[in-house]
């Protein structure tokens, strides 16, 4: 065999081994590191504010971190403690009149029926099974298999729900104690910053190091971009919502403002899931004021992306739908709810390292024996 074809599968197969345990690194590591990564996020974006104590209120490194943790948790335990508070109230208020929209779709199906064409249908239906007896069983079957199928999964539904409860209440006191470590291990990091950055540097060769900081520099712009881009489409759906809601004086309008923005992250589909769904329910049960003015919302919400998201857009890098819809299925079956966001996420970080001309460095390495 050449000798050139013998390196280059030599250089292949050590490239390939590193990637694959890096990817190994990272599965296994993650899960037991992550309140760290929390918390080096956290520093991260806590850097300007910190910077501004030091150079403007001429604050020690220390104080300023301290005081930097205190604005930051302070203000998320505020706002999350009275939006949970809010949403727990409505969330109470909805249960309590599910019976009485449970009971308004059951009459309309029952006055549904009644009606002359489906009457004539069920006629239709009983002469059919008088003139062929022997399909009577059969019909029989398949109705009793189709409501056996609606009511086990009913039940698994409620039975998940109630199980999802438990779940939440048991491991409050394990979420409690990763606060606790994502609060001191970001003072740690805010408070050693430019030390932790410098050996980190020191871990990457130096002809690696350009590289290096290319990547990082098109995954600030990429990754973070990425996620303001969709933390502000999802705050003015939610407050677009909220507003129409709160005119339509709609029970439980916080809570469905927030559930409908987060619907929003859903490529192309987004607040129609909820939305249309909802109009035909109001338009079905005969709330036609209602119904028309959650048709004008819908399309103030639609009317309002289309002119808002392309200047969000233009600061920040996002990708095509498809790929996005691709990310969070496959998130979503290997991470659950979290890979709704991990799955695009990933496509971000990887068209990223695209970009910096890792893969072609890579591709250099194996055919060439060199990076560039």
């Amino acid at each position: 065999m050449d000798n050139i074809l013998v390196k280059r599968i030599l250089r292949g197969v050590w490239v390939l081994t590193v990637l694959g345990l890096l990817i190994l690194a990272v599965y296994w590591l993650v899960p037991l590191l992550y309140p760290f990564l929390i918390a080096w996020l956290i520093a991260y974006a806590m850097k300007p504010f910190v910077r501004f104590l030091q150079d403007r209120v001429k604050l020690p490194r220390w104080l300023a971190v301290t005081l930097g943790l205190l604005v930051y948790f302070g203000g998320a335990a505020l706002v999350l403690s009275a939006a949970v508070t809010r949403m727990v109230k409505e969330v109470i208020h909805l249960t309590q009149s599910f019976d009485i929209h449970v009971d308004q779709v059951r009459d309309f199906f029952v006055k549904w029926t009644e009606s002359d064409s489906i009457q004539n249908i069920i006629m239709e239906i009983n002469k059919f099974i008088a003139d062929n007896p022997n399909y009577e069983d059969t019909i029989n079957n398949n109705i009793n298999k189709t409501t056996e199928t609606i009511s086990s999964a009913v039940s698994r539904f409620v039975s998940d729900l109630l199980g999802g409860i438990v779940n939440i209440l048991t491991s409050l006191p394990n979420v409690l104690l990763i606060l606790i470590v994502v609060i001191l291990a970001t003072f740690f990091i805010g408070k050693n910053w430019e030390k932790h950055t410098r050996t980190l540097a020191a871990w990457f060769p130096s002809p690696l190091r350009k590289t290096a900081k290319d990547v990082w520099a098109s995954l600030q712009k990429a990754l973070f971009g990425y996620l303001r881009s969709l933390f502000i489409m999802v705050s003015i759906t939610a407050v677009i919502v909220l507003i129409g809601l709160l005119i339509l004086r709609v029970d439980s309008a916080f809570t469905l403002a927030i559930v409908i923005g987060l619907v929003d992250l859903l490529p192309y589909l987004g607040v129609g899931t909820v939305m249309v769904p909802w109009i035909l329910y109001t338009f079905m049960i005969g709330n036609l004021p209602l119904g028309i003015g959650l048709l004008v919302l819908y399309g103030v919400i639609t009317v309002a992306r289309h002119l808002i998201e392309p200047k969000v857009l233009a600061t920040s890098v996002g990708l095509d739908p498809l790929p996005t819809l691709v990310g969070m299925f496959v998130g979503l079956k290997l991470f659950g709810v979290l890979g709704l966001i991990i799955g695009p996420v990933s496509f971000v970080v990887i068209a990223a390292v695209y970009r910096t001309g890792v893969f072609r460095d890579l591709r250099n390495y194996i055919v060439h024996g060199r990076l560039h």
